[in-house]
């Protein structure tokens, strides 16, 4: 069985989620290969409603193996959280693996990326404060802390003393914050450490040796394409690899074990914090759409910016990705809505760009070029046949199909499971 990574094709929060849950309805692992608690997945099967920020989406599946990968940087408050949220709801974590090769989201992070974000004032980033960004600039910077240490009491204890020294001159010589307490820190993450040490475990060579038993693993992506540190919309992007190359940087598998790139976009386009938008509806048919969509961070709730869907973003996406296959989600949050648009160009100095800009300061100055499409006066979340769906709904998907280059796999029409077309099921491994 063909292995699926699942990549967001936009700015994140496309329902990745709900696509990675049902493909691993048939699969054998899934992984998560990169980001942090900055992420939020929502799961919604029956009246069982999971929004997970750590946890890998196929968590439903007790025979799946969900496997946090090294690419991840874990918030121990936030995964301990889950986990026992999940036990609360009678879902077992038997099969929950975390590498110890993964980096800790430690408190200084959350409050030195709080801190930057307010003195830079109007031209902050728009990150959700959960430290990931300074995590990650650990990692680099190589003082990081991994799992394989907070699980070690001794071995926490030195380097929480190494480190916190030159975070506290940090927090109070350059941003004038109050220094943190290293006992406090460690009396809390050594609790931390003593209940996710059963979890902690060789995440790689388990990856590595299912990819080598032909076993169908499932890639899980977190934010989008255009949040890419290297191929998004810099600097207001993230600080990982969201795209679909990022799995092997995550996992430590090599490339022939991708198998099919499954990019996930919304049947519209929203963004969270700071950035060009070109297609973004700051009126009250944003308001409308971002109501029946319930466009809402589910790591932070605050509402997303919302806009018509952007071709040349996801042509991009396509391309940085390699993608096989799409995933077109939450096209039911567009019925009712009489007229529709799709950007199918920009329009910048006189010029018509069909590719997106390498120049940051060109895209915050592109106009959209809009085809419009005539709406669909139906709900249509109890439909399970595209071809039963209204012939406009039919007409938007197919022409979305033909600008964006690869085809429409999966067609999502509501939040749950069960509300999902799958059109070409041989592309994605489910014939």
């Amino acid at each position: 069985m063909s292995s699926v990574v699942v990549v967001g094709a936009q700015w994140g929060d496309e329902a990745k989620g709900k696509v990675v849950d049902l493909l691993a309805q048939q699969a054998d692992v899934v992984v998560r290969y990169a980001g942090g608690s900055n992420a939020g997945h929502t799961v919604m099967v029956d009246d069982v409603v999971l929004k997970l920020h750590l946890t890998p989406s196929g968590i439903l599946n007790p025979h799946t193996y969900c496997i946090i990968s090294s690419g991840v940087v874990v918030d121990p408050s936030v995964l301990c959280t889950e986990i026992e949220e999940l036990h609360q709801q009678q879902i077992s974590t038997a099969k929950l693996v975390i590498s110890g090769n993964a980096h800790v989201v430690l408190p200084y992070h959350r409050e030195l990326d709080r801190l930057e974000e307010e003195r830079k004032g109007t031209g902050k980033i728009g990150t959700t404060m959960q430290g990931v960004g300074p995590a990650y600039a650990d990692k680099a910077r190589r003082c990081g802390i991994r799992m394989g240490e907070l699980v070690d009491r001794k071995v926490l204890r030195k380097r929480i003393d190494a480190v916190l020294a030159d975070k506290n001159f940090l927090i109070e010589k350059l941003y004038g914050g109050q220094p943190l307490d290293g006992d406090v820190i460690f009396e809390e993450y050594a609790a931390y450490g003593d209940t996710l040490r059963p979890f902690v475990n060789d995440a790689g060579r388990i990856v590595s040796q299912a990819a080598q038993d032909g076993k169908r693993i499932i890639f899980e992506g977190a934010q989008g394409t255009m949040l890419d540190i290297d191929y998004g919309t810099y600097p207001f992007v993230t600080s990982s690899h969201p795209v679909a190359g990022g799995a092997c940087l995550g996992t430590g598998v090599g490339p022939h074990a991708l198998g099919v790139i499954l990019g996930v976009a919304k049947s519209y386009t929203t963004r969270v914090g700071a950035g060009a938008f070109p297609t973004e509806q700051e009126n009250r048919l944003g308001e409308l759409i971002r109501e029946r969509g319930q466009e809402y961070g589910t790591t932070t709730g605050r509402a997303r910016r919302v806009g018509w869907l952007d071709m040349v973003a996801l042509r991009y996406a396509v391309r940085v990705n390699g993608m096989d296959a799409l995933a077109l989600t939450l096209l039911d949050v567009l019925s009712t809505v009489p007229d529709l648009k799709v950007c199918v160009a920009y329009r910048c100095n006189g010029q018509r760009l069909t590719e997106l800009p390498a120049d940051p300061e060109v895209f915050e100055q592109v106009e959209p070029e809009y085809e419009e499409f005539a709406g669909w006066d139906q709900e249509i979340s109890d439909i399970r046949d595209f071809d039963a769906l209204p012939a406009n709904a039919q007409r938007y998907v197919r022409r979305v199909e033909e600008l964006c280059g690869v085809p429409i796999a999966i067609v999502s029409i509501g939040k749950r499971r069960s509300e999902t077309l799958i059109r070409r099921p041989e592309l994605i491994g489910l014939a």
